[in-house]
């Protein structure tokens, strides 16, 4: 088993039920009526759809970030059967997009986001572990 792999794909799976979750509780916890799932309180500059795309949104990134987690958790179990050309593929490009949303987080809050660290350790235990 690799080690680096296997807790690249627990963060992933960690950051995406920790981003979901905050975002319930910090962003769309005032924008909903009571019993509803998805927010639909709009305000001034933020239309009722705008809010509902930008709900969807934010979960779809913790879905994404529980597909990456369970495909490097299969890649760690099973690394010297699978690793192929297609899986050191695979790799690259999660670690490349790691990298470059760790800097998109970065920069867009101005450090004051904490995912972005996260982000940066996933990116850099791909490389160990690649």
């Amino acid at each position: 088993m690799n080690m680096y792999i296997c807790i690249a794909g627990v963060l992933c799976f960690i950051l995406g039920i920790v981003h979901s979750i905050l975002g319930e509780f910090l962003i769309f916890k005032n924008k909903r009526n009571k019993g509803s799932l998805v927010p639909t309180i709009s305000s001034e500059g933020l239309k009722e759809r705008h809010l509902r795309i930008l709900w969807a949104t934010w979960h779809l990134a913790s879905v994404f970030g529980g597909g990456i987690g369970a495909i490097l958790l299969k890649i760690s179990q099973d690394k010297e059967e699978l690793y192929t050309d297609t899986t050191h593929f695979i790799i690259q490009s999660i670690l490349y997009a790691m990298f470059f949303s760790s800097f998109l987080v970065l920069i867009g809050t101005k450090a004051k986001h904490p995912g972005w660290v996260v982000l940066l350790a996933i990116g850099v235990l791909l490389v160990i572990g690649g």
